[in-house]
């Protein structure tokens, strides 16, 4: 005999798989909100392992290559979410041999930094001021940010707004973190289920970190940084597609450029070091933070 169903039993089905669905979301945020601590190689000469704090007091992790004379032009390269500073120590490493100092860090919740929570750019702009802020007491008077993807996003998200750096590079850089979200989504399961899925994802940033999704947003960020930036992207990222990186690259207020590497998707871009970017990369270090 077939089992009736009368509206109230529906809507206590509707309503169990609501709630099966909240919890599935939640235990989803969880995961891409949690640490990925890994070990780091030593870095090999002549850089150095360093230790610095953020600045809310987390034990952060660098390598620092010291360049071709002291006080001389610096960069601060700053990693992709799940990522190290390893994954940035080959170009570190490069553009020191053409003279720059270069500190390279593991955002909190990655590499040998602070087990500490991730919050897509929120919480790590406190990294990037400490980092930008521990060159500066070494006396390099002009320091440019290298962030990638997530390491962007930390270089622009700060209480007071983007870190006070002399230029910027922003690599495979979300334009907010709601399409972020929906393109992850919808690489996986398509675009209607990214629509619908995406708000269960974005709207945990209120009750996780204290903000809501529009707080986590590069794009409306950028224009308050007035200085020269390279926005760099990949032509096959469905992360953060073509299209995403030329609106980021129009939000810019000052000097800018543009370079879209044909063929990259989002982790390739993400530990590029091929000749052209390097090219590009020192073409504009050269120009704006100066020749060491």
């Amino acid at each position: 005999m077939p089992f009736p169903l009368t509206i109230p039993l529906l809507l206590r089905l509707l309503l169990l798989l609501l709630l099966l669905g909240l919890a599935a979301s939640w235990l989803l945020g969880s995961v891409m909100m949690r640490a990925t601590p890994s070990a780091v190689p030593t870095p090999a000469a002549p850089a150095n392992a360093v230790r610095l704090e953020s600045t809310d007091g987390l034990r952060l992790a660098g390598s620092y290559w010291s360049g071709r004379r002291r006080g001389g032009p610096a960069i601060l390269l700053l990693h992709g979410n799940g990522a190290s500073r390893a994954a940035l120590a080959g170009n570190a490493a490069w553009f020191a041999q053409r003279g720059y100092a270069a500190l390279a860090i593991d955002l909190r919740g990655h590499g040998e930094s602070a087990p500490a929570a991730k919050a897509f750019g929120l919480m790590e702009s406190r990294d990037a001021a400490a980092g930008l802020a521990w060159l500066r007491r070494l006396g390099h008077d002009k320091v440019a940010v290298i962030g990638v993807s997530l390491g962007g996003a930390a270089a622009l998200l700060g209480d007071d707004g983007p870190v006070a750096a002399d230029a910027l590079v922003l690599q495979a850089v979300y334009p907010d973190i709601r399409r972020a979200v929906r393109n992850r989504i919808a690489g996986i399961l398509g675009s209607v289920p990214a629509v619908l899925l995406e708000p269960l994802l974005s709207l945990q940033a209120r009750p996780r970190i204290g903000v809501w999704p529009g707080r986590l947003s590069p794009i409306a960020a950028l224009p308050r940084f007035s200085g020269p930036v390279l926005i760099i992207g990949g032509g096959a990222d469905r992360h953060t597609p073509p299209a995403e990186t030329r609106a980021l690259h129009a939000a810019a207020r000052g000097p800018k450029g543009l370079w879209i590497a044909p063929g990259y998707g989002h982790d390739a871009i993400s530990r590029i070091e091929s000749a052209d970017y390097r090219t590009h990369v020192l073409a504009f270090l050269n120009e704006t933070i100066g020749q060491p």
